[in-house]
């Protein structure tokens, strides 16, 4: 699994595309994990992409990233950004580079979307970029691992 990137998605991202699109804009999850795949693909990445509602299955799936050695992990944990010290911790405590990522700008908006927990722990943080900052977040995770772009 070192040339695995899990891509995992938070809260409400199960309704990509009808979601406040305003704000999310119209891709579908379905659409965002094609993007994901062609991005991952460009950097000879493997790809396991996720999402759930739940927090405690987040976290097991931070856990099993670190166990299998993953070669990184994009993270949009949703509102669990501004909440969830156990994803945070969970974070801390994976030997994996973590790319935390979000679809809006999170410092336009509300101003309790203003803090992360989780951006503290990771090795970088993206937002405002729609979910080309997905594709982003996966090329610079392969920079950091010295991944040639095929």
């Amino acid at each position: 699994m070192a040339n695995t990137v899990y891509v995992l998605n938070g809260p409400n991202l199960n309704l990509l595309g009808t979601r406040e699109p305003q704000t999310y804009g119209r891709a579908t999850l379905a659409d965002l994990e094609r993007l994901c795949s062609e991005a991952a693909k460009r950097h000879a990445l493997a790809l396991e992409f996720r999402q759930s509602n739940h927090e405690g299955e987040l976290i097991d799936w931070i856990h099993e990233a670190g166990a299998k050695k993953a070669a990184g992990l994009v993270l949009n944990a949703g509102g669990y950004t501004h909440s969830s010290i156990a994803i945070r911790d969970a974070v801390a405590a994976v030997d994996v580079p973590v790319i935390e990522v979000h679809i809006s700008n999170i410092f336009a908006r509300d101003q309790f979307r203003h803090h992360s927990h989780i951006a503290p722990v990771a090795k970088a943080s993206l937002c405002g970029f729609g979910v080309e900052g997905y594709a982003l977040a996966i090329a610079g995770l392969a920079a950091m691992l010295g991944k040639p772009k095929s």
